[in-house]
């Protein structure tokens, strides 16, 4: 059973063996210091606290195991953005869509969004079918700078359809 639920402090630990690896190759994220996990789960919970809510995170559970991070964050007052990361020894099992589904549904709810946005790298077509997997359609790309240079994310869209 997958879950999602707020970081808390108590999830550093887990932070730097979802931020390495593989779980980072095609991501802009480095591997992540223990220190550096504690600092990002309190500036989550920090942007928890803030009104208006600009994001919102959630720790993405597996049974009572911590194996990933899903995000939500408003870009302006109607839309936002998804990003997601599994530990990839958890990949391909469905975890990614069905926390996908689950902050898509807040996003059309209790953030009152009505359009989504997320990308990918376009190394990474296993995300891809996550976001096409919880409605997503795929769009055109995104230049994004990177240690290697400019590359063409892969950008997709959903709308609200209520």
């Amino acid at each position: 059973m997958v879950t999602l639920r707020a970081l808390s402090t108590d999830d550093a630990p887990a932070l730097p063996r979802i931020y390495s690896g593989a779980s980072i190759r095609y991501t802009t994220s480095k591997p992540l210091t223990l220190d550096q996990a504690h600092d990002k789960i309190r500036a989550g919970l920090a942007r928890a606290a803030e009104t208006p809510r600009a994001q919102w995170s959630w720790g993405i559970l597996h049974e009572d195991d911590l194996i990933g991070l899903i995000s939500l964050r408003r870009r302006t007052p109607t839309m936002g953005t998804i990003s997601y990361i599994l530990r990839d020894d958890t990949w391909g099992h469905g975890y990614a869509t069905y926390a996908a589904r689950q902050v898509v549904t807040v996003a059309f709810t209790t953030a009152g969004l009505n359009r989504l946005e997320a990308m990918h790298h376009p190394d990474n077509p296993a995300s891809g079918r996550v976001l096409a997997k919880a409605g997503f359609t795929r769009i055109g790309t995104a230049d994004r700078d990177t240690a290697t240079g400019t590359v063409p994310y892969e950008l997709y869209a959903l709308e609200d359809g209520a």
